[in-house]
Order: C-alpha cells, then sequence, then structure tokens
C-alpha cells in the first residue's frame, strides 16, 4: 500500500466543520463506487475493528443509507446518511445523523451536513469531505468520540479494498 498518499483533517471551530481530504490511488469511477454501492460500503465503511452492515440503501437525491457499525461482540451502532444532490462521479451531499435500527433519528445527537467531492489527481482520486455541524458542542461532541482515529482507520481500509478492485 503506498503510505505517502495525501490525509489532511483540518478542524475548523469558527465555522463548526471538519475537513477531510485524502487521496486514493485508483481512478475516480472506482472511489466513486466504493462510496455509493452498499456491497461496497460494507467492506470498508467502518474503523478497525468494527464492520459495517447496510440495512437499506437507496443512492439517490431523497434517498437514503441506513447502516450500522457493528463491533466483534455484535452490538451494533446505527446511523442514517439522506442523500441531497448527487452529481455523478464529481459530488454529492447528504445529511447524516445517528439512528436506531429501524432508521428513526436520535435527536440527542449531533446531525451534520456531508459535501463530498471526487476529483482526479495524476492517475489517483483526492476525496474531500466537508462536515458541517449545527453548533461548536456537536463538533466538540464527535471529535470527543473519536473522528479523527475513525476516519483514519476508515480510509486505511478504503486503501485496502481498492488494492483488491483495482487489478
Amino acid at each position: 500500500m503506498k503510505t505517502d498518499l495525501k490525509f489532511d483533517f483540518i478542524v475548523d471551530k469558527d465555522d463548526n466543520t471538519l475537513t477531510v481530504e485524502r487521496e486514493f490511488a485508483a481512478k475516480r469511477q472506482l472511489v466513486w463506487d466504493c462510496h455509493t454501492k452498499a456491497e461496497l460500503l460494507d467492506r470498508w465503511f467502518a474503523p478497525k475493528p468494527l464492520t459495517a452492515k447496510t440495512r437499506s440503501m437507496d443512492f439517490s437525491e431523497g434517498g437514503h443509507w441506513h447502516y450500522a457499525m457493528v463491533t466483534p461482540e455484535g452490538q451494533e451502532y446505527w446511523s442514517r446518511l439522506d442523500y441531497q444532490t448527487i452529481r455523478p462521479i464529481d459530488n454529492y451531499t447528504a445529511v447524516d445523523g445517528f439512528s436506531d435500527d429501524t432508521g428513526a433519528l436520535n435527536p440527542d445527537m449531533p446531525r451534520a451536513n456531508w459535501d463530498v467531492t471526487f476529483s482526479d489527481h495524476s492517475g489517483h482520486t483526492i476525496v474531500r469531505t466537508v462536515v458541517t455541524y449545527a453548533s461548536a458542542d456537536d463538533l466538540e461532541k464527535v471529535i470527543a468520540m473519536g473522528m479523527k482515529e475513525g476516519m483514519t482507520s476508515t480510509m486505511e481500509r478504503l486503501d485496502e479494498l481498492l488494492l483488491t478492485l483495482a487489478v
């Protein structure tokens, strides 16, 4: 695995945003597919040692992805991503939130707006994700929950998956 791939994790407490910019050693279409197809998301979208499990997915404007991150002991942490706009292989926007196993959102946990952009860079793909929270408290809450460590591990999992798919 190439270890010098770009990875920036920027916290902006003035704007309540996290910006994650990550380079992947794969073509944009493949990286897009890994972000937008349940069977591929289930193979990487959770930090180790957790795994991802999709309950339902409708990748369309107004659709959603309802999934869990599952511990090795079987405990499930459910979330829901509601898709707002989709520009194939370039960008999508969505609103995420913690939910229960039925997809009902947890009002006590932060929701965030996601703006995910895919671009070509020297035969690789750059994915830039800007996550905007409603308040500084919400931003602090997800940072304290280990967002940076979780995102780092999750991106490494995507690297590993891409190596098996890009043949």
